[in-house]
């Protein structure tokens, strides 16, 4: 069944504590975590995956998205959710930036289909 961004956001929990607070992203279910880092001026192939939605925490300045048609530079701190089989892509627009990726779903590397390709990897 395919999850729906609303369906992804509504696993973030936020909970506030006298010292400040957290926001859990997953818990208790199947999640590959890691974290891509974009070098200065480069971008990676506009790819989708059909077993596995993902979510995208930005952590530097200077960095751009696309999902589907949608197409907006990031602060740090912000999410994106990307449902599978949308077609998404990233980009570095300024120095060398990271995101941390969250997948959830069946997480195989083999699921990327790309559609676009610098590297001449499509």
């Amino acid at each position: 069944m395919k999850s729906t961004v609303e369906e992804i956001k509504s696993r973030i929990v936020e909970e506030q504590r006298p010292w400040g607070g957290f926001r859990r992203f997953i818990s208790n279910e199947l999640c590959t975590v890691k974290i891509l880092t974009v070098n200065p001026g480069q971008v990676l192939s506009r790819q989708s995956h059909s077993r596995r939605d993902e979510l995208w925490v930005i952590l530097d300045e200077g960095l751009k998205t696309e999902v589907a048609s949608e197409v907006r530079e990031h602060r740090a701190g912000d999410e994106i959710v990307i449902p599978r089989n949308a077609e998404h892509r990233l980009s570095s627009v300024g120095g060398r930036g990271r995101v941390l990726e969250m997948s959830f779903g069946r997480f195989d590397e083999d699921d990327i289909r790309r559609s676009d390709d610098i590297y001449g990897r499509a």
